[in-house]
């Protein structure tokens, strides 16, 4: 009976919670971390480093509305930012998980995309205000991310352009027909040379 009981429980858990059945999967369609480009991982993860940077630096000027760029980060003033940058490196996991699946194969895309997230990860860090740097310096400096984003994200495009890893070394391996007929007729001329 409480075996039963159990299960039931479970059941109805599930059914009322579906996310938490699928939590470690890649959810295509995610409109939170990628709304206009959420069929494919690959996709999904190019907008969403851009967007989810976008959403803490909305947060950290807000704070620097509120407190000024000196006491941004004093005790609890950062407390939303620091907040916004540990919840987008979860959100962003599974996008970056399901590109990378989907770059398998691409030397090229996959080097291109370790490179942007550990660049993401850094510039998410870098949002902070550096101590003694004027306010115009701090709006140049976090505003260039989006160009060095944008650079990084054509990198990994135009890493899929070229063939896959492992199409050169079928192509290599391949013998050539019009070699191995020309084999054959060398081969027929010496045969005939040796008899004569």
């Amino acid at each position: 009976m409480t075996l039963r009981l159990t299960f039931a429980f479970a059941a109805l858990f599930f059914a009322l919670h579906p996310a938490a059945a699928s939590a470690q999967k890649f959810d295509p369609g995610n409109k939170y971390v990628c709304p206009r480009h959420s069929d494919s991982g690959l996709d999904c993860y190019l907008e969403a480093v851009t967007h989810l940077y976008t959403m803490c630096r909305h947060v950290k000027s807000i704070e620097i509305i509120e407190y000024g760029h000196a006491k941004a980060q004093e005790g609890t003033n950062g407390a939303k930012s620091d907040y916004c940058v540990d919840k987008q490196k979860l959100n962003i996991t599974r996008p970056y998980q399901a590109a990378l699946r989907e770059a398998t194969g691409y030397r090229e895309a996959v080097d291109g995309l370790r490179v942007l997230q550990q660049f993401w990860l850094d510039a998410l860090v870098a949002l902070r205000w550096r101590e003694g740097e004027a306010g115009s310096d701090y709006e140049d400096r976090v505003n260039r991310v989006y160009d060095q984003l944008s650079f990084q994200i054509e990198d990994v495009r135009v890493g899929f352009t070229t063939a896959p890893d492992g199409a050169e070394v079928k192509k290599a391996k391949l013998p050539d027909k019009s070699s191995k007929s020309n084999r054959r007729s060398t081969k027929k001329s010496t045969d005939k040379a040796k008899a004569n």
